[in-house]
């Protein structure tokens, strides 16, 4: 009986391992997304807290802050959404 070398990958898979070379790849903080926030566009909605309040803070008067530019790694989804969110277009978002 032999062996399919694809059946041990999708096993692999299945059972919920992430691929080998992604887990070879490194993200320096260089390479991770960034956010800004322009003071004189932001108005206070707090549309991106509400979609993303592991990244953007709240003032006490409901501005945006921003504790870190710097995107942790894992919180990139709720980076984009809050961006998004932004109905003054305030924040911006580098890759």
């Amino acid at each position: 009986m032999t062996r399919d070398p694809g059946s041990r990958r999708m096993a692999a898979r299945s059972a919920g391992h992430r691929c080998l070379v992604s887990a070879r790849l490194t993200c320096t903080e260089e390479d991770r997304m960034r956010v800004q926030v322009d003071p004189s566009l932001c108005v206070g909605h707090g549309r991106c807290n509400a979609d993303g309040p592991d990244v953007y803070q709240l003032d006490d008067s409901g501005y945006c802050t921003i504790a870190n530019a710097v995107v942790s790694v894992g919180l990139e989804r709720q980076a984009r959404d809050g961006a998004a969110a932004c109905p003054e277009r305030a924040i911006s978002l580098s890759e």
